[in-house]
């Protein structure tokens, strides 16, 4: 007689389990259980649930950014190009799924928002240590934006690493040197806690590979990539800050910064100025 299948082995017909008691579900594979009880507000009011989820759903992106950031540099300090090529690619394709968020934030009026705005207390996006990190990376360097981290020991040690290391564009100018291009010494050798200027032996390396990009297509498309990531950020950046406007006016930050007038100012930073300047040259 054939041995009959316990129920934790039952299976349909297409061979799925049924009965999850010795196997893996789904939800176990993504710890739905910690994932979904993560949102706890602290106000009666139901939007606050949508003002949560927003956030927490963008500081997942925000880890998968990094992730993808991390290996572009990677990539690009060792000349393998293809790789990083792919992983800018996948960050601009995040870029826009956080964009979007926006638009759902957007529905909520600023009556709704008010009414659970204390409960807040002094927390503010502003606050984002991966948004930092993610800033660091692309080169906005600013020390004192560690210090709203200092209270946590973790936190302040991985942006200090990540201020004091080269940016994803210092990387790919160390790359136009190594490639034969001549990049001043001082753009090479600088203090990297600094945010980087603009500088002339760059911005012709740049000219080159545009008027020439097949010769020198590897890079080409490196820094139409590069310029995708900024052009992705920059409108990321505005959308925070009309919607932030259109919920709040012009309050100042649960934080204390200056709210609407702060981001605005937000929105001219460039991160890649030689890689715009060149589009006027051309």
């Amino acid at each position: 007689m054939a041995q009959q299948d316990t129920p934790s082995d039952a299976k349909t017909a297409n061979g799925a389990y049924t009965d999850f008691a010795k196997a893996m579900s789904y939800g176990d594979y993504l710890q739905l259980p910690t994932l979904l009880s993560a949102q706890k507000p602290l106000s009666t009011q139901s939007d606050e649930l949508l003002f949560i989820i927003i956030h927490q759903s963008t500081e997942l992106w925000m880890k998968l950014v990094l992730h993808e950031l991390d290996l572009a540099i990677a990539g690009v300090r060792a000349d393998r190009l293809q790789p990083a090529l792919k992983n800018l690619a996948r960050v601009g394709r995040i870029q826009a799924q956080m964009i979007q968020s926006w638009d759902v934030l957007s529905t909520m009026t600023p009556s709704e928002y008010s009414a659970f705005r204390d409960s807040l207390g002094r927390s503010s996006g502003f606050q984002s240590f991966q948004n930092r990190r993610i800033e660091f990376l692309l080169g906005n360097k600013q020390a004192s934006m560690i210090e709203p981290h200092r209270h946590d020991p973790a936190v302040s040690a991985m942006l200090d690493e990540a201020l004091a290391a080269p940016s994803l564009y210092d990387e790919a100018i160390r790359l136009l040197a190594r490639r034969g291009f001549a990049i001043d010494a001082d753009v090479l050798d600088r203090d990297f806690r600094e945010s980087h200027a603009g500088n002339d032996s760059v911005r012709e390396a740049w000219l080159t590979i545009y008027r020439d990009p097949q010769r020198w297509w590897d890079l080409y498309q490196l820094a139409e990539k590069l310029v995708d990531v900024d052009d992705w950020f920059q409108q990321w950046r505005f959308r925070h800050m009309t919607t932030v406007k259109r919920i709040i006016g012009f309050k100042r930050g649960t934080g204390g910064t200056a709210g609407v007038s702060y981001l605005k100012k937000a929105t001219d930073i460039t991160l890649f100025p030689e890689l715009w300047d060149l589009r006027t040259e051309l």
